[in-house]
């Protein structure tokens, strides 16, 4: 029978008890997806529209647990194979943000810090340069940061490692910075996480460069 269900259905029909703004309304939906409530095992006669809290809570607790019960229980014994549900269950907020989505939005002080520079001999005329390119790469990456079109954070680190997101565990080899004086345009090496930025005259030649690099280069604009 639940099989025969989508999540759409099992999802709308929450909904509906979740917006019903009267009591008659809110009985009304309960009838009308008596079936789906009585497999979840919250069907009931609503005695007030406030009731509408308690069947939500109940029917996503079925929906999001006890229906996936057995998946879940599967899941919980591979973990505990090498002891590492042991580890979540004392470590829970240490383990976190390797095991849930956080959401969090890639800022340019987050690109900045993740690449490591790989400077000329320190007193040379490369040296003076490259230091020069690491200042337009700082405000490179805030314009790419402040603007919604273009180029953004996420193309720049998947040109450069061919990742759109910072993994939680960090990144092997560490990302890094090199310079390059023979191309107009940048270079990476994704297999090394190596992003060789252009030795440009102005900031104007460097973000003209960079963003034609990148945007021309395989797999810009994937998701």
């Amino acid at each position: 029978m639940i099989d025969q269900w989508s999540p759409t259905l099992f999802l709308d029909g929450n909904n509906q008890v979740e917006n019903a703004e009267s009591l008659d309304a809110l009985r009304t939906v309960m009838i009308r997806n008596s079936a789906m409530f009585q497999t979840a095992g919250c069907l009931r006669y609503a005695q007030t529209v406030e009731d509408r809290k308690t069947i939500v809570r109940d029917y996503l607790r079925w929906y999001i647990i006890f229906r996936n019960h057995f998946q879940i229980q599967r899941f919980k014994d591979g973990l505990a194979t090498l002891n590492l549900l042991n580890a979540l269950q004392q470590h829970t907020s240490v383990l976190a943000d390797y095991m849930c989505y956080s959401g969090k939005k890639m800022t340019a002080a987050d690109i900045e810090n993740l690449f490591g520079v790989e400077f000329s001999l320190a007193g040379s005329n490369r040296r003076r340069d490259e230091s020069r390119i690491m200042g337009y790469w700082a405000d490179y990456l805030m314009d790419c940061e402040e603007k919604n079109e273009g180029v953004s954070l996420e193309d720049i680190l998947m040109f450069a490692t061919g990742l759109r997101a910072l993994p939680p565990a960090g990144m092997q080899p560490r990302p890094s910075i090199d310079f390059i004086y023979n191309s107009t345009f940048p270079l990476s090496n994704t297999c090394g996480n190596v992003i060789r930025l252009p030795v440009s005259g102005s900031y104007e030649q460097f973000k003209t460069s960079m963003d034609f690099g990148i945007q021309n280069s395989p797999g810009f604009g994937q998701p």
